[in-house]
């Protein structure tokens, strides 16, 4: 029992967490770490292997021009198919990603990334695309180290350091290069390296080559070969102006294969083709082109060998550089999973090898093979500006010193120029490209500044009224989970009154208002502020709220604790909405009316058969506060492609949005009109939002929705749930009637108060004013209470009642219901009195809530047939 009582302890993912510090805990797992990347690199070779196999022997039966294009064609698209529909993060070579998880930018490193990544590298490589398989083995190893994290819960800075030690793991165990592996990460993943994550990278890193050793799976690691009596390496201090020349190549080449490999992504990202296709094109082309070449070019790890042992002629080398430089280009700008470890040093060896035929020709010193070598670590070093891992590297490969001085020669020369074309590591540039920007500074400012205000401000807030009293000030914090209220008046923000403020009340007697002790004129932000300024301001002022506002409107509240929180998850690797988010939305068509309303209302426009609906209640609104409107067409496109580079046709969404133009002329409404290309119409809709200063939005419901897990579905449950104005969802009904087409209407707003039954009522006159031409409209007000509450209290409705009768287009009649069931209360007060509009504001939660919890709201707009319009206020 007592050994039984400590497995338990041992598993237990609660001691992991507490004694994930703990040197010993760690370094236990990172020589797991070692192990299984060692695995997962021996089963990357041998995947490959076999299907490189295969493909040989598919050639040598159907003949090359025929085997190799549909061999890659298929293996192409398969390996695209799997990347795209299941793990996008696994795409390319992997370093860029894992660089920017250790950057604490969210990213997933998970289990899930790894086998893709695996399965799809095998098919890759395997079909013959000039890729490397190192590359994926540090990206699998970090995903492994990652999916750890998961398994076992730990802190955020361990699960950093066990994810370099998955990469050192990687890198180690696929050159069985354990000094390389620490280095790499030192030098290009983690700059700012604790000894404990020293320590932990050289264990894994250790353990990988160790274990991979053991299971023969190092192929570069030659020293036999490599040195053999005729191909022995030789250094003499006459060839350093040689070695120079060799770097100022590398680097020069280095750069423009950088240049390159951008160009191709750029190329492939305006194809806008799915990541499928493009992998298969790669694949196809690259079997073509491979077929008409020598037969050794057929096997990638064999070519290498040929170039460093000098079997080939200077004609036939410079051949291979060329053609292996421009397919490397082709096979990475597809996205296909696979690195550019291997492509750069068979690039380099080349290189070396014409050089050093070269000096041969012309001074007769020195040795092929020395060149071959050299010129792999420098070439490397023009790639990814690694000068230090490149010299290790070839000096574990081959365990000859004599090779580390020209190497030094060649690659700090390789360096230098690699840095004058171009500035920074393939890598970083990747990140770039990808919208991925990191800087130098420290890790929690590069994580803060990654996150804006809008996205983690508390948008539910409280606010009290600069006219209340001490003593209700202090009620509102004794009922409420707040710590900080803004203070306004008139609709406008005047203060900020927090519990530090309230403690000066007994330091002061006398004081009555809330006033007095308010802080006037608070500091705020606005929306598209970061955090890291955020932050700065809450210490600068000795804040503890901060209040965001945008164009005079409270829009939310920031506290010290939104702040720790979001670091936290992002810190332990969790990918919040905002990591997830698409590509900014693109405006590809705009006209502006010189109408100054106000304010503004936008109306999206999906569904051209309630258009003219929905125009005509928006400019009712509109003409009732005096307000432009603001209409908006989305077109939707793949996630494949950029919303910036997408070629789209307007001919349909134009026409709709010149009948708007039309009917707001007629009815002296501004209107601005715009079409965005967008991969998410619900973000696209926010932007739009934020970008036009939006007071009301309006849209229109179907009445169900497909979705799953949606009560409205994505598009509009995300705008209740994310717009910072009022939002007005309508659903019409079949007789729907409006202005003159009917003779008389009646309306049922059920009271319930709040701010957003408040807002219905504020709505009513202006949709009134159109229903009710001919005879006033008839306009029933019900609540409802439990028949087992005996102390129901309806002055509320008759107070509302009262105000509202002093319309004259407006018939007013209360109903003071009482029923088990709300929703079933209104629908039967609906059918019995044969409503044709119904209007109910909701909050949020309310409106989002799901229907198995009581969606009222819902229940209420799928139980009648006549127009349910629900509202969600700004300050819900």
């Amino acid at each position: 029992m007592t050994l039984l009582k400590r497995l338990r302890h041992l598993v237990d993912p609660q001691q992991w967490v507490r004694r994930s510090v703990e040197t010993r805990y760690a370094l236990l797992e990172a020589c797991l770490i070692g192990v299984v990347s060692a695995l997962a690199a021996l089963l990357l070779k041998e995947g490959i292997n076999y299907l490189g196999l295969l493909r040989l022997q598919f050639a040598n039966s159907l003949g090359a021009p025929l085997a190799l294009p549909l061999f890659g064609l298929f293996f192409g698209l398969l390996a695209g198919w799997g990347v795209e529909r299941f793990s996008p993060a696994a795409m390319g070579g992997g370093i860029p990603q894992i660089k920017a998880v250790l950057a604490q930018h969210p990213l997933p490193l998970s289990l899930r990334v790894a086998v893709v990544k695996l399965i799809g590298t095998i098919m890759v490589l395997g079909a013959g695309l000039t890729l490397g398989r190192r590359g994926p083995t540090v990206h699998i190893g970090a995903a492994l180290a990652g999916a750890f994290s998961q398994w076992l819960p730990t802190a955020p800075e361990h699960r950093r350091r066990m994810i370099a030690a998955g990469a050192a793991a990687g890198l180690a165990a696929g050159f069985d290069t354990p000094i390389a592996g620490v280095m790499f990460v030192i030098e290009e993943l983690m700059r700012d390296v604790s000894n404990l994550t020293l320590e932990t990278a050289i264990l894994a890193s250790f353990t990988g080559a160790i274990v991979s050793r053991v299971l023969g799976l190092p192929d570069v690691d030659n020293p036999e070969m490599i040195l053999d009596a005729d191909l022995a390496t030789s250094f003499s201090t006459i060839e350093i102006p040689v070695f120079l020349l060799l770097g100022i190549f590398a680097g020069l080449l280095g750069g423009i294969f950088n240049k390159g490999i951008l160009f191709s992504l750029e190329f492939n990202r305006k194809l806008q083709l799915p990541m499928s296709v493009r992998v298969g094109l790669a694949g196809l082309i690259s079997g073509i082109i491979v077929a008409f070449l020598p037969p050794f070019f057929r096997d990638n790890a064999g070519l290498r060998d040929f170039l460093i042992t000098g079997e080939l002629s200077w004609q036939v080398t410079a051949l291979v550089f060329v053609a292996h430089f421009c397919l490397t280009l082709l096979a990475y700008g597809s996205g296909a999973p696979g690195g550019l470890f291997a492509p750069a040093l068979v690039l380099g060896s080349a290189l070396g090898f014409l050089v050093g035929t070269g000096e041969m020709a012309l001074l007769g010193y020195g040795s092929v093979n020395t060149y071959a070598l050299v010129g792999m670590g420098a070439f490397f070093t023009g790639v990814v500006r690694v000068p230090v891992t490149a010299i290790i590297i070839i000096f574990e490969i081959t365990a000859d010193f004599d090779l580390v001085l020209p190497l030094m020669i060649a690659c700090a020369t390789a360096y230098g120029i690699g840095e004058w074309v171009q500035k920074g590591s393939i890598y970083q540039h990747l990140l770039e490209f990808n919208h991925i920007n990191l800087k130098e500074e420290g890790s929690g400012s590069r994580l803060l500044e990654t996150v804006k205000a809008q996205d983690v401000m508390q948008r539910k807030v409280e606010t009290l009224s600069s006219q209340i009293t001490i003593d209700e000030a202090r009620e509102a914090f004794s009922n409420s989970n707040f710590r900080g209220f803004p203070i306004v008046e008139a609709g406008k923000l005047v203060g900020i009154l927090t519990q530090r403020d309230m403690a000066k009340v007994k330091a002061t007697p006398g004081i009555e208002k809330v006033t007095e002790i308010m802080t006037p004129k608070p500091v705020t932000a606005k929306p598209d502020t970061s955090l890291s300024h955020i932050l700065y301001l809450l210490d600068r002022y000795h804040l503890s709220h901060l209040p965001v506002m945008r164009g005079g409107r409270l829009m939310g509240l920031i506290t010290r604790g939104d702040i720790i929180r979001t670091e936290a998850d992002l810190l332990s690797g969790k990918t919040p909405q905002i990591a997830a988010r698409p590509e900014s939305s693109y405006v590809v068509y705009v006209t502006r009316s010189p109408g100054l309303g106000k304010g503004r209302i936008l109306l999206p426009i999906a569904n051209p058969d309630n258009v003219e609906k929905l125009l005509q209640m928006a400019i009712a609104i509109a003409q009732y506060y005096e307000y432009d409107l603001q209409c908006l067409q989305v077109i939707n496109i793949p996630r494949h492609t950029s919303p910036n580079h997408a070629h789209v046709r307007t001919v349909k969404q134009r026409r709709l949005l010149r009948k708007a133009e039309r009917m707001g002329q007629a009815a002296e409404v501004g209107v601005h009109t715009q079409i965005r290309v967008s991969h998410d119409p619900a973000q696209a809709i926010l932007e739009t939002i934020t970008e036009e200063q939006v007071d009301l939005i309006l849209m229109g419901w179907k009445g169900d929705t497909s979705t799953p897990g949606r009560i409205f579905g994505g598009v509009v449950d995300t705008v209740i749930r994310q717009a910072p104005c009022d939002v007005v969802v309508v659903k019409f009904g079949e007789q729907f009637a409006w202005g003159d087409n009917h003779p008389r209407t009646s309306w049922l707003i059920p009271v319930a108060g709040g701010p957003n039954a408040k807002r219905a009522l504020e709505l009513l006159p202006a949709l009134t004013k159109e229903t009710s031409k001919l005879t006033p409209s008839r306009l029933w007000l019900c609540q409802v209470h439990s028949p087992h509450n005996h102390d129901a209290d309806f002055s509320n409705l008759e107070e509302t009642a009262k105000k509202l009768r002093a319309n004259p287009q407006l018939q007013v009649i209360t109903a003071p219901l009482r029923s088990d069931s709300v929703a079933g209360a209104i629908i039967a007060l609906v059918q019995q009195e044969k409503c044709n509009f119904i209007m109910i504001g909701a909050s949020r939660e309310g409106l989002l809530q799901q229907a198995i919890h009581g969606n009222i709201p819902e229940m209420i707009t799928r139980g009648v047939e006549g127009t349910v319009i629900l509202v969600r206020s700004a300050q819900d």
